[in-house]
């Protein structure tokens, strides 16, 4: 990361995400770093973050209607999703939730991009209306960043394709197979995406995609991933900048009340497990099957309903629940951290030294998991039939408890987290990138 000092000419910027608050709410410290930096931020994206983004000082802008939907019930706005798993449930998903509105996202970048100048576009890996404008050459659109709200999902030999969730194999062993892995996966198992996006870029972005899909970020003028190289894989081919920055969406000091219960937590043994901020209307998915887990241990189970309601059914002795709960305050106190693989809340674990349970199989989360296992900050869980029995994760549990090994590495993911920049080292990459002495880049 580059430490040059640039003068402070303001620059003109477009946000884009989709409306889904795993992809919003990192953008959303960004938009706030840059507004404090005095930049001029508008901030495309659904109707239901319209406070949160005008809350940052920069501009909201809606998403068309048909690119818009409420991700509180993403299985209600996109029933057809219910009962996939695994390659299936994200090869779906990429098309329908992320793909499908990618024409509407562009038309909206491009309305904007003729009311009003822009120095840089900065857009969410999953807003697939990047995909379509970086179809176009250079000289036709203005500078992108992706912006890396997900694992790293750039091609390399050194791993396999983004979705599979398998992890890097050393040697020239592991480069066959990744080349053959790409082979099939471009071909079978992503066709179907690859074959539409390409229609699309054609159609509506009047250009050609050539490279797959979901290794568009390729195309970018530079990649500000939102994480550290210890829980990246390494890549010896990379042919577009990538900028590590840390998380940049840690929770800060909780303002809540504090559950009744919140004593219980002193003197024991305390483990946090989430489904995440959307997947909470079944706590049999992951919150209930842990509690169960570990009833008969000393461990106590916290968990959280993402503010639905606490439910009024019976629930384990050992779980304590509610709506909302202080992170800042809770983290610190953890014995280990059950998740279904959400980017923030793996990397909010992280940066606490928390060794960490990961279970998810859909959209990133299972390239999430790989990754937990893989650094040594934990274990992954891969679902059957998208259920986890409980003595699986009691097995799990108890690996994490009493190996230090995993508590290790969290800590030394941890420090490399706390060493990074955050929201200001986006800064610095777009005062590089807009002419590495601050002036503007050519406007659209």
């Amino acid at each position: 990361m580059s430490s040059t000092s640039y003068p402070a000419t303001r620059l003109n910027l477009l946000l884009c995400a989709t409306p889904m608050h795993g992809h919003v709410t990192p953008l959303l410290a960004v938009a706030g770093a840059l507004v404090a930096a005095r930049h001029d931020v508008r901030f495309l994206t659904g109707a239901r973050y319209r406070a949160a983004v005008e809350a940052t000082g920069a501009r909201w802008v809606p998403l068309p209607a048909d690119a818009d939907y409420d991700d509180g019930d993403v299985d209600r706005a996109f029933p057809g999703r219910v009962g996939r798993h695994g390659v299936d449930g994200a090869r779906w998903d990429l098309r329908h939730i992320f793909l499908d509105p990618a024409p509407s996202q562009l038309r909206a970048v491009d309305v904007l991009l003729a009311e009003r100048p822009v120095d840089i576009v900065l857009a969410e890996s999953l807003f697939f209306g990047a995909l379509l404008l970086l179809c176009r050459p250079p000289a036709q659109r203005p500078p992108v960043v992706n912006l890396g709200i997900v694992p790293l999902g750039l091609r390399s030999r050194d791993t396999a394709p983004f979705a599979l969730g398998i992890p890097p194999m050393p040697g020239p062993l592991g480069r066959a197979r990744n080349a053959l892995l790409s082979w099939t996966t471009d071909r079978l198992v992503f066709g179907g995406l690859q074959r539409e996006a390409g229609v699309l870029a054609r159609e509506v972005a009047g250009g050609e995609l050539t490279t797959p899909a979901m290794n568009y970020p390729a195309l970018a003028d530079a990649i500000v991933q939102f994480t550290v190289p210890e829980f990246e894989y390494p890549r010896s081919d990379l042919t577009v900048p990538v900028h590590f920055v840390g998380p940049v969406s840690l929770a800060t000091a909780s303002t809540a009340p504090l559950p009744e219960w919140w004593g219980d937590l002193d003197g024991r043994r305390v483990v946090h497990v989430t489904q995440g901020t959307v997947a909470n209307s079944d706590l049999e998915d992951l919150v209930l099957p842990t509690a169960r887990a570990l009833v008969d241990s000393d461990v106590l189970v916290v968990a959280t309903t993402g503010g639905r309601a606490v439910p009024s059914a019976s629930l384990p002795p050992n779980l304590r629940i509610a709506p909302y709960l202080p992170y800042d305050l809770l983290f610190p106190r953890l014995d280990a951290f059950v998740t279904n693989g959400g980017y923030g809340g793996v990397h909010y674990a992280l940066a606490h030294g928390v060794p960490i349970l990961s279970t998810g199989d859909t959209e990133d989360k299972a390239e999430v998991s790989a990754r937990v296992a893989w650094s040594g900050a934990g274990l992954r869980l891969k679902p059957r039939k998208g259920r986890i029995e409980s003595n699986r994760i009691r097995t799990a549990v108890d690996r994490l408890l009493s190996d230090p090994a995993f508590r290790e590495n969290a800590r030394r993911i941890g420090t490399a987290i706390a060493d990074a920049p955050g929201p200001a080292g986006v800064e610095d990459v777009l005062r590089d990138l807009a002419g590495r002495r601050g002036e503007p880049a050519p406007r659209f």
